[in-house]
């Protein structure tokens, strides 16, 4: 059914009904389906019905490049909105519509997740290699004490040089 005339008063009113509890036409996110009926109206809706001002306010808040970027597929202005005959025996089966575990059909979103995964792969890889490779060393500490206060200092220090290998003179 729609939303039917947005220009007048009756529409007006379905809008703002509908929006009442949503924030935006389809989803918890902007999407085409906004675009559509925000193009749909001829200006901001009247200050009586609130949610349909507040929701054209905030689609009316982005601009040209990120309403480029809002999600989903434009369709016509008549499947957006509350569906006819809606009624009591409907809303019991509100629970089928709801996916909590997300829909693994969309293709778009997995083709967007897997691009931008390769992007911070990539990223990734490039940090890494302009990092330089660290070359482990140890540092040895002999701590040579003489025996009294009359060794010779001078000759110690020579025979310490001379090793080269622990354990071996």
């Amino acid at each position: 059914m729609g939303f039917g005339n947005l220009n007048d008063e009756s529409g007006l009113r379905t809008l703002n009904d509908y929006l009442a509890d949503k924030s935006y036409i389809e989803g918890y996110v902007p999407s085409q389906a906004d675009l559509v009926v925000f193009a749909a109206l001829s200006g901001p809706p009247d200050w009586k019905f609130v949610h349909a001002r507040r929701w054209y306010n905030q689609i009316a808040s982005y601009g040209d490049e990120e309403r480029k970027q809002f999600v989903g597929v434009k369709k016509s202005l008549t499947e957006y909105g509350p569906q006819k005959g809606a009624g009591a025996a409907e809303d019991d089966d509100d629970d089928d519509d709801v996916d909590l575990f997300g829909d693994d059909d969309d293709d778009e979103d997995d083709e967007e997740r897997a691009r931008i995964q390769e992007e911070r792969r990539k990223m990734y890889a490039e940090k890494k290699s302009k990092k330089p490779t660290v070359i482990a060393k140890s540092n040895i500490i002999l701590d040579v004490k003489p025996w009294d206060d009359e060794t010779d200092m001078a000759e110690l220090e020579k025979n310490v040089r001379s090793v080269s290998e622990i354990g071996r003179a």
